[in-house]
């Protein structure tokens, strides 16, 4: 069994253990799974030789009855079973999104019980879900304890407010935090007026261009910052 059919039979253990009571007929939640990785595959497009972008937006819609038993469970429950999924799906097949991954769940009145559908589009943002565990030839990259995104627009926020583009759960961080700008000249940080101010290799900061590999604290959260990589040093 190769990687990636383990990987399906893991999803499907996971899913089907979690949601199998709840849906015991109709569509069942792994279908979900499998229908959004196809769709993903079906419009995934290799730009250049180094990068293959696929949708990051995608909406299933759900007949009455299924629309039903995934609200009585948890819609917020099942999207992130299924963002989960497909995020490390696209990290297998080295996919790279360019906004932040979206899956939203709608219901449509002629759809018989079982039945349902899958819609994607790519829509640009200044951050987009990272895919792998270095940038790409075009953005920067940041890891925020763990989680890394490619810095993909002129500029990206962070803070803990839902104004921000990237938003971290962290008391100690205030609600615009942040701010990334990517310049011809690099990547320059600014604080934008936070409580606790920003660190950058423990120096507190106001504005600074980053170098490769700096470490970036705001209240309890601790950020990575990589340059991005030139085609000739791949």
């Amino acid at each position: 069994m190769g990687v990636l059919d383990r990987f399906e039979k893991g999803v499907e253990n996971v899913v089907q253990g979690a949601f199998a009571r709840t849906f015991k007929s109709g569509v069942k939640p792994v279908e979900l799974v499998s229908a959004v990785k196809r769709e993903a595959d079906a419009r995934a497009a290799a730009v250049d030789r180094n990068r293959t972008v696929t949708p990051n937006e995608y909406q299933i819609v759900l007949s009455p009855a299924d629309h039903e038993s995934v609200e009585s469970w948890g819609s917020d429950a099942l999207v992130h079973e299924i963002e989960a999924s497909l995020r490390e799906h696209a990290s297998h097949l080295h996919y790279t999104f360019v906004g932040p991954l979206s899956i939203t769940l709608g219901v449509d009145e002629t759809l018989s019980t079982g039945r349902y559908s899958v819609t994607s589009r790519t829509t640009r943002g200044p951050a987009a879900p990272a895919t792998s565990d270095r940038p790409d030839t075009r953005n920067p990259l940041i890891d925020i304890d763990g989680t890394r995104y490619h810095l993909t627009g002129a500029q990206t926020i962070v803070g803990r407010g839902g104004e921000s583009d990237i938003v971290v759960d962290d008391n100690g961080v205030s609600r615009m935090h942040v701010k990334f700008e990517v310049t011809p000249r690099g990547t320059v940080l600014t604080d934008m007026g936070s409580t606790n101010g920003t660190f950058v290799e423990d120096q507190r900061v106001s504005e600074v261009t980053l170098l490769d590999g700096n470490a970036i604290t705001i209240g309890r959260t601790t950020m990575i910052y990589w340059n991005a990589v030139k085609v000739e040093d791949m």
